[in-house]
């Protein structure tokens, strides 16, 4: 282990003070409360010890990437693949860092020539969990564009707004998608360049995969100041529709070490399955910044639905070391009727998008012999709070803040409150912003100044902090639903609800659910002429009308018809009191 950690050190010693700490390289440890780490000696060292130096020029691809293929060259990096993908049905890819960075160089190339980009413009990434994604966010990388990637379960009304408010230039996507592109692309002035991931060609788009064929690698990296605009991450708001937040070269891709050195506590003997979406800023997280800042292997899996069996079959088959979901999925893990799971090379899980149920981790350690390791953090910022190998577990807490901030919880007025008091959970952001948080909401300045309270940046969570340090997650401030670590805005539901003709008005909430968590749930009040309608079926007509017209991860899973919404006397919907009724009966 130490030699391992050295060897890391030659790859960060220029941006990282990285402590040389030897670690347990255990497979499977049978006392998991005190788990060794491998990169620290524990939580107050490692807070104390944190330093993190910006050079002037930063640019991921050049500055890590490409430094891990010259140790790979030299024969001082284990043989762990960079990339490792699997579709489930027998289809592999391996990639090697140095080819790695030879087809991203390929792509780069595309992106600069085939359509004419350049540096600074935007580009929209709609695709699946296949190899073409890598490839694209690291193509960005080289060619200086900003990378802004979407779900694959967007419609074409949410494809038409971010392509509008993004004025992106270029958009990749699949078969699947393409006909949506299509049919709103004369809206958007801005949008020149179309590529598609097909085996099959399509009119009026560049084919990717031929493309490749012939494309060459004779790439040079862009020299990307470190505090130029990297990605732009679509987010839901309770009001409005999603905001658009930028990120740096260094804010995520120095910011993640954070995360891959501490909380994931990866080294390059590692392989790590993150099983988020493409279109959130987890995969940022946790597929891409984190795992291969460490010189991990990412591992990824196509999976096109959530299926507890081949998750669980992967886990097995596979030399996965570290592995990351939300707690949906590990509550329909711990729900499969196999009594244990085998996992040999299995020895660190985490989870984060929402809180877990301190019944699930126990569940989960009794049939794995392993810990969920929570963590906090969100799209604007890198981890927040987490549970840190070598700390105590408390069930049900975010665990102590992580190296990269400053972490108080606040009243109304951007006072500190004391231990057991529940207030706002905020960053210290003045006198000196720190590395890993957000720099604005894009063309957003209300936004972006509301988010400030004193010397804290609001999160708009609530919770509060015990005796020991540790946070801990009350509620949201605002109406944000969590459902399957899918970040979800009532407004886009409500938007949605009110163009169907039975709709006269409706308010979205969560609702507690024992597989999801929660789950979107719409009250609604009928027009008059639909009340003597029969009510189950109008239902199910409202839910598919809301799966046709928005993403189908925001339909509403429970829709209760009412005669009238609370209301303010200013004519503002009570959201709250909904939610509480919802929530006080279990």
């Amino acid at each position: 282990t130490l030699a391992l950690v050295t060897m890391k050190i030659l790859l960060c010693a220029k941006y990282f003070q990285c402590p040389v700490i030897p670690g347990s390289m255990r497979a499977l440890h049978k006392d998991y409360r005190t788990v060794t780490p491998q990169n620290f000696s524990n939580y107050e060292s490692m807070k104390q010890d944190f330093k993190l130096e910006i050079p002037e020029y930063f640019n991921f691809a050049k500055d890590v990437l490409d430094q891990w293929t010259s140790m790979e060259k030299a024969g001082k990096k284990p043989s762990n693949p960079a990339f490792w993908w699997t579709n489930g049905n027998g289809e592999e890819v391996r990639w090697s860092f140095e080819e790695l960075g030879s087809l991203s160089r390929k792509f780069a190339n595309i992106l600069t020539e085939a359509c004419g980009l350049q540096r600074g413009d935007r580009v929209i990434l709609l695709l699946p969990r296949i190899p073409e994604w890598w490839l694209a966010n690291i193509a960005c990388l080289r060619t200086g564009t900003v990378l802004i990637p979407g779900t694959t379960q967007m419609t074409q009304k949410d494809i038409l707004y971010r392509l509008q408010s993004s004025k992106a230039k270029c958009i990749i996507t699949n078969e699947v998608l393409a006909p949506a592109v299509d049919a709103v692309a004369s809206k958007c002035e801005n949008l020149h360049s179309k590529l598609i991931v097909s085996q099959s060609p399509r009119e009026g788009w560049e084919n990717l995969k031929e493309m490749m064929k012939h494309a060459s690698d004779n790439h040079t990296c862009v020299k990307t100041k470190h505090n130029e605009m990297m990605a732009i991450f679509f987010t839901s708001g309770t009001s409005g529709y999603p905001k658009m937040t930028g990120h740096t070269h260094s804010s995520f891709g120095l910011g993640l070490s954070i995360n891959g050195r501490f909380w994931l506590d990866l080294t390059p003997l590692d392989v790590m399955w993150n099983t988020s979406d493409t279109g959130w800023a987890k995969s940022a997280w946790s597929s891409v910044f984190s795992p291969w800042i460490q010189g991990a292997c990412v591992f990824a899996h196509y999976l096109p639905r959530f299926e507890p069996n081949s998750i669980l079959q992967t886990l097995s088959k596979f030399p996965i070391t570290v592995f990351c979901s939300a707690p949906t999925a590990y509550r329909m893990l711990v729900q499969n009727d196999k009594a244990s799971y085998k996992f040999k090379s299995l020895k660190h899980c985490v989870s984060a998008g929402e809180p877990i149920n301190p019944e699930v981790t126990e569940q989960w350690r009794n049939r794995t012999g392993l810990d969920i390791y929570e963590g906090y953090g969100q799209t604007e910022t890198v981890l927040i709070c987490g549970n840190f190998k070598g700390m105590k577990i408390k069930p049900g807490s975010m665990g102590k803040p992580s190296p990269a901030f400053d972490v108080k919880i606040l009243d109304v007025n951007g006072n500190v409150l004391p231990p057991g008091k529940e207030g706002d959970i905020g960053i210290r952001v003045r006198p000196n912003r720190p590395l890993g948080l957000f720099t604005h909401y894009i063309d957003n300045p209300t936004k972006t100044a509301s988010t400030l309270r004193g010397n804290f940046y609001i999160t708009g969570d609530r919770g509060y902090m015990d005796e020991d340090g540790y946070f801990w997650f009350v509620s949201r401030a605002d109406d944000i639903i969590l459902s399957s670590g899918y970040r979800i805005g009532p407004f886009e539901v409500e938007s949605a609800l009110i163009e169907h003709p039975a709709v006269a008005e409706s308010a979205v909430v969560s609702s507690p659910d024992p597989i999801r968590g929660e789950v979107v749930k719409a009250f609604i009040v009928l027009n008059p002429d639909y009340k003597s309608h029969d009510q189950e079926q109008l239902k199910k007509e409202i839910q598919e009308h809301v799966k046709r017209n928005t993403a189908p991860y925001k339909y509403p899973r429970k829709v209760e018809f009412i005669q009238e919404l609370p209301k303010t006397i200013s004519g503002k919907i009570k959201r709250n009191e909904l939610r509480k009724k919802e929530w006080e009966t279990i």
